[in-house]
């Protein structure tokens, strides 16, 4: 079965993972490495002679299969093996032998001098930073500078913490620089690889379908698992058999009370937009942004432009379409990235946010008053799980915080019977629920569908519609059938 044969894989992969060098410092990519080794953490005696032990390893297991190396130590100071990156050679694996075994304990973790020195040689492709100790500067630093630095490069960064007390700012720097993160102890505590993570998010998503595969055919064959019996259900089971089902689908509602305000994304980027922080590219540059100027000269009897050093200023076409000559200092610069940096975060974090449980469905539900109209018909049979279940979690998350709501079925009042009266629901929506709307502050009316109503939609539009345009927004989840009849109708209304 595909399922058991890619858990197997990836279980054989996480072994091959936890095995040698690669259990101490994870899986080094690239081709051209840059090896930086803090020295702060050792002494001498036993941990240091282990420490070396792991790194020879790593010299001979992985490190030799590259293409090019640069071997740096560092602590308070930096003491570089070599002034650029040689080609591997013998002689070049020799003497990176030979200066790990001379490696000699320090003091001090000077992090960002070691990046300020080798983010400076463009041939490497690979940055290895094995840390035993915190480093002396702050994670906002040493972020500020590697992201800024590394702008338009394809440099991957692979962060080794090696029995160190401290990890959590290596481990924010290199999800920062979206890069690989080790994490070693040699007590067997608190061991940590990104690797070996994906690998396993992967390894339980294919057992929780496993899982369901299973207790879906279980359910279906009353038990047995006869092969010949599941293949043939698994032929004629119908659509919804294959739906996820919640354990308690039939007991009784766990109602959530939202914890935040729900809003349109129209109205949180009001609020938390580029142009709402003042991060709009011209909103940043118009305090450099000036102006050519054109005065009349008496004494020459015409009119004089202004002129500049082409490298004092920058010509800019200003939003207007006229031409600004720009002067930008290059902390405003870093200083504009990183503020950039950090609303991209705070949008994917809303993107995420939306992206989950109910949301994903239905959006976000934001009006006091709502009314949902049900597509039931009778094309929607294999599909009434899932739908009882998105509704379900409308319920539970989003609706106990309206003033009042109404769901309406499309074509009757029971589950899949009949065929798709949209004409009939909306009708019933603007003349009953909506009939009073001026009481409350918002409405919404919400619809979902999988396919094209009965009635042609200039008629809906035209009997329906007119009533309610300018009253309240109209929502639509759409399904995969859907598509055009959605897109017409959205022509004729305000969508929000």
């Amino acid at each position: 079965m595909p399922f058991v044969r890619a858990i197997e894989l990836y279980q054989q992969r996480i072994q091959w993972l936890l095995q040698d060098s690669r259990k101490v410092f994870g899986l080094i990519k690239g081709t051209k490495v840059g090896l930086m080794v803090d020295v702060s953490h050792m002494s001498y005696g036993p941990r240091l002679l282990d420490f070396q032990k792991d790194l020879l390893c790593l010299i001979d297991e992985q490190l030799c299969y590259k293409k090019q190396l640069y071997c740096l130590s560092f602590s308070t100071e930096i003491s570089p093996l070599w002034e650029s990156p040689k080609n591997i050679n013998v002689h070049v694996l020799h003497e990176a032998r030979q200066w790990i075994q001379q490696l000699e304990p320090g003091q001090g973790c000077n992090l960002l001098k070691v990046l300020k020195h080798v983010l400076t040689m463009k041939e490497l492709n690979s940055l290895v930073v094995i840390v035993g100790s915190c480093p002396d500067q702050t994670f906002e630093i040493l972020s500020d500078y590697a992201q800024q630095h590394m702008l338009g490069r394809k440099l991957q960064t692979h962060a080794v913490t090696y029995d160190c007390s401290n990890p959590a700012v290596l481990k924010n720097l290199a999800e920062a620089l979206r890069g690989h993160y080790h994490c070693f102890s040699s007590k067997g505590e608190n061991f940590y690889s990104s690797d070996v993570d994906l690998l396993l998010q992967e390894s339980q998503k294919a057992k929780d379908l496993l899982k369901s595969i299973k207790q879906t055919f279980q359910r279906r064959t009353g038990g047995s698992l006869i092969s010949r019996i599941v293949s043939t259900e698994f032929g004629n089971a119908a659509p919804s058999s294959f739906l996820p089902k919640r354990l308690n689908h039939k007991g009784p509602l766990i109602i959530q009370t939202p914890g935040i305000l729900a809003k349109t994304s129209t109205d949180w980027l009001k609020t938390n937009g580029l142009k709402a922080k003042k991060l709009n590219l011209y909103q940043v540059l118009a305090p450099s942004a000036f102006s050519p100027v054109e005065e009349f000269v008496p004494i020459l009897k015409k009119t004089v432009s202004s002129t500049l050093h082409e490298k004092a200023m920058v010509q800019f076409e200003w939003c207007d379409g006229t031409v600004k000559n720009i002067h930008v200092d290059l902390p405003v610069l870093c200083n504009y990235q990183k503020l950039l940096a950090k609303m991209v975060r705070i949008y994917e974090k809303r993107i995420d946010w939306l992206s989950v449980a109910s949301r994903r469905i239905w959006g976000s539900v934001c009006e006091r008053r709502v009314v949902i109209l049900v597509d039931t018909s009778v094309t929607n049979s294999t599909y009434i799980i899932h739908i009882q279940h998105s509704l379900r979690l409308l319920l539970e998350e989003q609706m106990s915080n309206k003033d009042c709501f109404n769901i309406i079925a499309d074509c009757s009042y029971y589950w899949c019977k009949g065929s798709r009266n949209l004409m009939s629901a909306l009708r019933r929506a603007v003349e009953v629920d909506f009939k009073d709307k001026d009481k409350h502050k918002s409405h919404g009316l919400y619809l979902l569908t999988t396919g094209i109503p009965d009635q042609e939609i200039v008629t809906i539009i035209r009997t329906s519609l007119p009533l309610v345009f300018n009253s309240y927004s109209i929502f639509f989840n759409k399904g995969s059938t859907v598509q055009r009849f959605i897109t017409l109708f959205v022509q004729y209304i305000y969508f929000c």
